[in-house]
Order: structure tokens, then C-alpha cells, then sequence
């Protein structure tokens, strides 16, 4: 038995270093949430895109919004966990200890939810996309699975369905509305805007203009 169990963990090791790899190259045929979003909501909107058809707004927004050490760090802002964490012990709310590559390695590879199992393997992937992929592939599939409204994934199928047009495209102030929406995009209304997605989407584009120029940056865009 016990060596039955080292050969399956063996193979599922080896097995997911192989997809990790290929995930460099192709785009993830299907995540967990996608399918959880099909046979709950049966409404599903999804058009893989590369990078350079995404353009820079989209990219500085996410950047901007969600991540602004994205890239610099390893995968993980230490800060912002370490943030998050006291909020936590003082029993309050605060997002932000997650960052792209944890997102991506939460989407692409595992499944919603709170649990220290979930996180532990979170850790592994982010790490492996880190040193397997780099942050300008990280960052291209993240704006490729994110969900950004009720059965609506990827910044391409957002850029058409908010705006009908191509994400590359985006104005500034539509891309920083659909980065303004990511926290909770079943929530938030992007077009027409709720008030709240009008303040947070200046703060936003306030945030894109700040972040120009700093190390890292058009590596992580690809626009090296």
C-alpha cells in the first residue's frame, strides 16, 4: 500500500509539472470554476486572446488595481499577507494578500474556497508558474481565465460585452472600470457604472500613470 501511494503521488508530481510546462505555450482548456459556472449558471463567455492583442490599458489597470509589486516580486507580497493577516486576527475585512500569480495559480490549477489545503497547494503552483512561466505569460493568462461577470471570462469576452469591442481597444477608464469590478465582478456593475465603480475606476487610472516606469514593468507588459 505504502508503495502504491509514493507511485500516485509520483505520478500526479510528475504529471503536474508536465501540464505546468505546457501551460507556457497553451491556454488552459477548462478550470474548475469555468465548469462550476457551466453547470450552475449554464452561461459561459470565454476568447483566449495573447497578450499582444490585449493591449497596455487592460494590463497597467490590473496591475494598477490589484497587484503594483507584480513586477518585482516572487509571487508573494509578503506585505500585504502579513496585512491581511492582522486584519484578520481584528476580525475585520481586507483584500489584498493575494497577488496575480496567486490568482492565476488559484484559477487555472485549483478550485474557489478557504482552505489550508487549498492555500498550501496555491503556494506550490504560484511558486512553479513564477519560475516556469514568468510574469509576462502569468500576467496574459490571468487576463485569459479571470472571471469578469457572471459567466463572462477573460478580458476579451469582457471587452465585448461590456463595451462591444476588442479589449485592445479599451480607453483607459473602460479598462480601470473592469479592473475596478475584479474583486466581486457578480456584484458590480461596469457599464453602465455603479458609483462606486466611477470613484475606484479614477483612483485606478490614477494608479496606472503612477506605476509607469517603474522596474520590471514593461518586461511584465511585454513591451520589452
Amino acid at each position: 500500500m505504502f508503495k502504491f501511494f509514493r507511485k500516485l503521488i509520483l505520478f500526479l508530481f510528475v504529471g503536474h509539472l508536465l501540464y505546468i510546462v505546457a501551460l507556457k505555450w497553451i491556454n488552459p482548456p477548462i478550470t474548475i470554476t469555468q465548469i462550476n459556472e457551466i453547470v450552475t449558471q449554464q452561461k459561459f463567455s470565454r476568447d483566449y486572446i495573447s497578450g499582444a492583442d490585449m493591449g497596455t490599458n487592460i494590463k497597467l489597470a490590473v496591475i494598477g488595481s490589484e497587484d503594483q509589486k507584480f513586477p518585482t516580486h516572487n509571487g508573494f507580497d509578503l506585505d500585504g499577507i502579513q496585512k491581511a493577516f492582522e486584519s484578520n486576527q481584528d476580525g475585520k475585512k481586507l483584500r489584498g494578500g493575494s497577488t496575480i500569480s496567486q490568482q492565476v495559480a488559484k484559477n487555472v490549477f485549483l478550485w474557489q474556497g478557504r482552505s489550508w489545503v487549498r492555500k498550501g497547494l496555491e503556494v506550490y503552483f504560484t511558486f512553479m508558474i513564477e519560475k516556469i512561466w514568468g510574469k509576462e505569460r502569468i500576467l496574459e493568462v490571468y487576463l485569459n481565465v479571470a472571471e469578469m461577470g457572471i459567466g463572462v471570462f477573460g478580458i476579451e469576452a469582457a471587452s465585448e460585452y461590456y463595451f462591444n469591442k476588442p479589449a485592445k481597444d479599451l480607453t483607459k477608464n473602460e479598462a480601470a472600470r473592469i479592473a475596478a469590478a475584479l474583486p466581486n465582478p457578480r456584484k458590480y456593475n461596469v457599464n453602465p457604472p455603479s458609483s462606486y465603480i466611477s470613484t475606484r475606476a479614477r483612483s485606478i487610472e490614477r494608479q496606472m500613470r503612477n506605476i509607469q516606469g517603474m522596474p520590471g514593468l514593461t518586461e511584465a507588459i511585454g513591451e520589452k
